[in-house]
């Protein structure tokens, strides 16, 4: 028998109960699933970091923590936490992510504002260019950057991606390091923020690094709030350097009623709804990284605890 603990805030054990017993089934394994063990009889930890659970140390015969979350950076420093630490890479989320990012940078492509909000009566005809005359660039290329990037190739979009690391993805022009990232930047029309929040990355879009953008250029941010510099983004926005921000995540969640961005007539706020992990398919990859945990094989999306993600 497999004890695995589902560590989260029981609202999710009411929604993942269900599904995850499912997956479990499905995937042969004889596994029991619940909020409570005696740490030491479990085996497996199905986590949020925003669970109770914050010290691992009990846990002796856990094999492997399954997060639940994309992100890691509110656990991946946990010092007591010494066994495998896997990220939660969920097809519904990634699905979520492009059709978010693809609607967001077709408004802005588009320029589909303009009607939305100027019903006054004015006709005013004008014509965006085309895809291919638009440059995009993806700053990650992690599984949701690479799949945003592709769906945006697949539209014709001129792409680009940035990453820490060198990384290849047929029709898109992939840059890498500091020499890339100034080509990066220079080159977006529209920028999509999918970084990881790591102490690299925090502020990454600062005051000079928006002045490398092209004048009128737009920002679409589903990643972490903290990789953008909020005062010098207000800044680029209030001189028109910057034209639009389209934010889905900020540094204080929810964002305060009073920040200067709720106001802002360039700014876009949506509440970090871009993707959210998608119940059924997530609990189909714990119960794989489970299978996979019992039959020897390397557990997949295995956080690198030295890069943060």
């Amino acid at each position: 028998m497999i004890n695995v603990l589902f560590a989260a805030k029981p609202e999710r054990w009411v929604e993942y109960e269900i599904p995850l017993k499912n997956a479990f089934k499905a995937a042969n394994l004889d596994a029991i699933v619940q909020t409570q063990f005696a740490p030491e009889e479990v085996d497996y930890i199905v986590y949020a970091p925003n669970s109770t659970v914050q010290d691992f140390t009990p846990y002796t015969r856990c094999k492997a923590v399954l997060n639940l979350w994309a992100g890691v950076e509110n656990i991946v420093g946990n010092k007591t936490l010494t066994m495998p630490l896997c990220r939660m890479v969920d097809p519904g989320m990634t699905q979520g992510m492009k059709e978010w990012v693809v609607g967001h940078v077709m408004r802005h492509h588009l320029g589909m504002d303009r009607n939305i909000l100027g019903q006054t009566g004015d006709w005013t005809p004008h014509v965006p260019p085309l895809a291919q005359d638009r440059r995009v660039t993806i700053m990650g290329l992690g599984e949701l950057g690479s799949a945003c990037a592709e769906a945006l190739r697949d539209l014709g979009f001129d792409v680009a991606g940035w990453s820490r690391r060198a990384k290849d993805i047929s029709g898109v022009t992939c840059l890498n390091g500091d020499e890339g990232l100034k080509t990066a930047l220079s080159r977006a029309d529209i920028l999509v923020l999918l970084l990881p929040k790591t102490a690299a990355t925090e502020n990454l879009l600062n005051a000079e690094r928006l002045a490398w953008m092209p004048k009128g250029a737009m920002i679409v941010n589903p990643g972490r709030g903290p990789l953008i510099d909020d005062d010098a983004l207000l800044a680029a926005l209030n001189t028109g350097h910057i034209a639009h921000a389209t934010l889905d995540v900020f540094r204080v969640e929810p964002l305060p009623k009073e920040h200067p961005y709720w106001a802002h007539p360039n700014v876009t706020v949506t509440p970090h709804i871009a993707s959210e992990t998608r119940v059924k398919t997530s609990s189909e990859v714990v119960a794989e990284n489970v299978r996979r945990g019992e039959a020897g094989e390397p557990f997949v999306h295995v956080v690198d605890r030295s890069a943060g993600y």
